[in-house]
């Protein structure tokens, strides 16, 4: 890409943005951050009690993703945030107004398997329900990419990265 993006990778839990993420920044050659850390730790506990975040409990945890995209403006970034909502990519894109969206998608099968898989995460499988009830895909007017999550992570990666570098051109 000519330009250095901040890259939000998004999508509902278990898509892969932990993983992709980081695939995706080393291909591009800039650093990632991982979404969950900007995460305040009441946060945590209510997710890891089985309990859907709401908004209020949302914005905090976007503002500081947004500035550190926004901190990454010109010189690029990966950071992954589920940013479901239309209104929270909308609050990212405030902090962070270059910031596009790789959002991961799939079925939803493959994706309760592969959150099944995965050992030590405070998301449990049980609130995958609410995340599919709550995305927002993107819309036509916000700058991103939707890729499919099958098959290995090297080849979501290479289709992710083929994706932006089309969206760039």
């Amino acid at each position: 890409m000519s330009t250095p993006h901040v890259v939000v990778v998004m999508g509902v839990a278990g898509t892969g943005k932990t993983t992709i993420g980081p695939l995706l920044a080393a291909a591009l050659g800039v650093p990632y951050a991982e979404g969950d850390d900007f995460h305040p730790p009441a946060n945590i506990a209510k997710m890891s009690a089985g309990t859907p975040l709401e908004d209020a409990d949302r914005w905090p945890w976007l503002d500081a993703i947004g500035q550190w995209a926004h901190g990454r403006a010109g010189l690029g970034g990966v950071v992954s945030s589920s940013a479901l909502k239309r209104v929270y990519r909308d609050r990212l894109r405030g902090e962070a107004p270059g910031a596009v969206f790789l959002h991961l998608t799939g079925e939803r099968s493959l994706i309760e398997e592969r959150m099944a898989d995965r050992k030590g995460h405070f998301m449990p499988t049980a609130l995958l329900d609410s995340q599919f009830a709550t995305l927002q895909p993107l819309e036509d007017d916000e700058a991103g990419v939707a890729v499919d999550v099958s098959g290995t992570p090297e080849e979501i990666t290479h289709r992710a990265v083929a994706a932006l570098r089309r969206l760039d051109s």
